[in-house]
C-alpha cells in the first residue's frame, strides 16, 4: 500500500471491496437503528428521543447508500453518529429502571462504534499498521466489540421490560 494510500486509507474511496461492506452497512443500520428506536418507543421514550433516534436512523443507511457514488459524503455520517447517541443518552435518563443498563451498554457501543468510525474513515487520530486493513483480524475484532455491546445492551434492554 502507498504512502498516500495508507494516509487516506480506503474508507474514503471507492473501493471495490470497501464499497461491499458499505452496502452491508446500509442493510444492517437500517435494521439496527429500526430495532433501536423501537426499543426505544417500547420504553416509552418521549417525543425528543424517538425523533433524534428517527433522524439517526432516516439519514446513517441514506448518507451510507450515497456514498457508494460519492464516497466522500461519507463525511456526513457525522451527523447520525452524533444524533443517536444524544437520543441513547436520552434513553439513559428517562428511560424505565430495568432497562437504564441495558440502554448505558447500548451507548457505550454506539459511542465506540462512532470512535473507530472517526479514527479509521476520517484519519483523525493516526491508525497504526495492524489496524490500517479494513479487512483484518485486528479491526474486525474491535467492530466484534462495538457490535456485543449493542447487542447485548439490546437484549438486555429486553429482558428488563
Amino acid at each position: 500500500m502507498t504512502a498516500i494510500r495508507r494516509q487516506r486509507g480506503l474508507e474514503l474511496t471507492g473501493d471495490r471491496l470497501f464499497t461491499h461492506r458499505v452496502r452491508r452497512l446500509v442493510g444492517v443500520s437500517v435494521v439496527a437503528l429500526g430495532v433501536i428506536w423501537v426499543l426505544a418507543f417500547l420504553d416509552d421514550a418521549p417525543v425528543w428521543i424517538l425523533a433524534l433516534l428517527g433522524v439517526g436512523w432516516a439519514l446513517m443507511p441514506l448518507i451510507l447508500a450515497v456514498s457508494l457514488r460519492r464516497p466522500m459524503a461519507r463525511y456526513g455520517l457525522i451527523v447520525p453518529a452524533t444524533v443517536i447517541p444524544l437520543g441513547l443518552a436520552g434513553m439513559i435518563m428517562v428511560g424505565q429502571d430495568s432497562t437504564s443498563n441495558g440502554w448505558i451498554v447500548m451507548t457505550i457501543g454506539i459511542v465506540f462504534g462512532g470512535f473507530l468510525g472517526l479514527w479509521f474513515w476520517f484519519r483523525w487520530l493516526p491508525v497504526p499498521r495492524v489496524l490500517d486493513d479494513p479487512f483484518g483480524s485486528a479491526r474486525v475484532s474491535l467492530i466484534g466489540i462495538h457490535i456485543a455491546l449493542i447487542l447485548s445492551g439490546a437484549a438486555m434492554v429486553v429482558v428488563g421490560f
